[in-house]
């Protein structure tokens, strides 16, 4: 194939896989709504079942809801009717994945679940299926071909059953008033768990506090800058901010100034500088830094001096 047959061939599979994401919602009913009000009310768990390829979508579903306040488990259609089915308890609620709803394994599993009297609910494509049939509710993810060109792989099939699941995760979500503060209890590590919850004094505490006073030379000003490694200086009268001087600072200072011996750090510094609050979260540290074009933000608390939080310690804690 030529790159530009690849290409095309690429977004032909990117349109069809659109094509039956959008229609989606078309197919929505009420079953939907009353499938979202079973979950909301249970007191057990959701259990999300398939095979094959609407298995590992299964998978994903479950890590969607069990990160948004929805407690899952993903239970193996196959090992289901061999010791599995121990996994459902009398209060869970049932989630049962197949795009033709008529493979062997599900026509086997559905009536045990049944017998157990746990809801059903059947993510499906087709809606004529034993599976359909069988369930209490019906979430229909037909799609009209497959992107696969010999519309046989799974592709538009399971990322139509991906979507439905978020849509559950993402309604349920809504219902219980999940907020940022959850997310982040839920997401403790890695980058977008630090968004939500490391602050800015979290970071100071690591770093040195350089500070000088407004009478300080500019030999002990670029000594105090060098030393602390943080590109900035806190000019300090009485424990009061009323400065910063920063290394763009010293350089216009010695750009401007032939002999600077009897400068002050009062003499070049930067009056009002910007500040933040130790207490805020280290993402608002970012953005304030990007409103302002600047790449360290002084930390106070109540008016008094905390520290300096730097550019480079966003990027290091993946917070950029």
């Amino acid at each position: 194939m030529t790159k530009d047959k690849i290409i095309d061939l690429a977004k032909k599979t990117i349109v069809t896989q659109a094509n039956s994401i959008a229609h989606l919602e078309n197919l929505l009913t009420t079953d939907f709504s009353d499938a979202i009000s079973s979950i909301y009310n249970s007191n057990g768990r959701v259990v999300i079942t398939g095979i094959g390829k609407s298995a590992i979508i299964a998978n994903k579903i479950v890590a969607t809801l069990n990160s948004t306040g929805t407690p899952a488990i993903f239970m193996h259609a196959a090992d289901a009717i061999h010791g599995d089915l121990g996994t459902i308890l009398s209060d869970d609620i049932v989630i049962c994945i197949s795009k033709s709803g008529n493979t062997p394994e599900i026509k086997v599993l559905v009536p045990l679940i049944k017998n157990f009297k746990n809801k059903l609910i059947a993510i499906t494509g087709n809606d004529k299926s034993f599976l359909a049939t069988q369930a209490d509710y019906v979430l229909n993810t037909f799609v009209e071909k497959e992107a696969c060109p010999n519309n046989l792989a799974p592709t538009a099939s399971t990322t139509a059953q991906l979507v439905m699941g978020d849509a559950l995760a993402v309604c349920l979500l809504k219902m219980r008033g999940f907020s940022s503060q959850d997310f982040a209890r839920f997401h403790p590590g890695g980058a977008l768990g630090k968004t939500l919850y490391l602050k800015v004094k979290d970071i100071t505490i690591q770093n040195m506090k350089p500070m000088v006073s407004p009478d300080a030379n500019i030999q002990e000003v670029i000594i105090v800058i060098s030393e602390n490694m943080l590109g900035a200086t806190v000019v300090l009268d009485n424990e009061k901010i009323i400065g910063v001087i920063t290394d763009g600072d010293i350089r216009r200072m010695l750009k401007n100034n032939a002999d600077f011996s009897h400068l002050k750090a009062k003499d070049i510094m930067s009056k009002n500088p910007k500040t933040v609050a130790s207490d805020a979260l280290a993402i608002e540290a970012m953005e304030l830094m990007e409103k302002n074009d600047i790449t360290q933000l002084i930390a106070e608390e109540n008016g008094v001096y905390n520290g300096i939080v730097h550019i480079h310690n966003l990027v290091k804690e993946g917070i950029i």
